[in-house]
């Protein structure tokens, strides 16, 4: 049973860096301010997944540990914020009672309502990989049209506090797609460049954030549809 006796539903995000925290705190206090956030913050695991090169047995452990403990605390449902560990969250998903969701779910399923063409930019190369498993699932059944597009320079921009290059490279990469009928953001730290994207182009450009927001806030049953 949880421990929020508040009446107030207690999500846990579950980071793997400290650049997803901002976005998404900020689209809760947009779309669901009533909603209790925890953040857990574990940011070796980019860095132990990038030197093991894959998704090894004992970071698929590490994230079922962090899960656990986020039902443990009382979580009514858990979202992981960084997209290079879907692996590992369908096992968590598989293992507790509670909603889970992985980063990108909620924004791809809202991506399929816009038309069967999907451009998806990345800035975390690792993250790559997952992120084409997840939409090969999610769109097996429809005739949709996927690109997967990396954008170099933008990640280390980002972590080197140069926000306004890494939204002018995010933004380049938006101008010039052109075969698309809607556009994604793959990592919750790339909103920031959000608005500057609608400004580049007449497509629909969704982020992970309010994405994920919206989901969450639905099958919880607080409000259903959130603009």
């Amino acid at each position: 049973m949880s421990e929020n006796t508040r009446g107030r539903k207690r999500i846990f995000l579950i980071h793997a860096t400290p650049l997803a925290m901002s976005p998404i705190n900020e689209a809760f206090a947009r779309l669901w301010p009533e909603a209790e956030l925890c953040n857990l913050l574990e940011d070796s695991l980019p860095r132990d997944l990038s030197n093991a090169g894959h998704l090894t047995t004992a970071l698929k452990e590490r994230f079922m540990s962090l899960a656990g403990y986020a039902q443990g605390a009382g979580a009514d449902a858990i979202l992981f914020t960084c997209s290079a560990f879907g692996e590992a969250i369908d096992l968590c998903k598989g293992a507790l009672s509670i909603p889970v969701l992985k980063p990108n779910e909620a924004m791809l399923e809202e991506a399929l309502d816009h038309g069967g063409r999907i451009a998806l930019l990345a800035t975390f190369a690792p993250s790559i990989d997952s992120i084409s498993e997840e939409i090969k699932a999610a769109v097996e059944l429809r005739q949709t049209k996927v690109t997967v597009q990396f954008v170099p320079g933008a990640m280390a921009a980002l972590q080197a506090l140069d926000t306004a290059r890494h939204d002018q490279l995010v933004s380049e990469m938006v101008g010039s797609i052109a075969d698309a009928d809607v556009i994604c953001f793959a990592q919750f730290s790339m909103t920031t460049a959000a608005s500057l994207c609608m400004a580049r182009t007449d497509k629909p450009v969704l982020t992970t954030p309010d994405s994920a927001v919206r989901k969450l806030r639905h099958i919880l049953g607080e409000g259903g549809h959130v603009k």
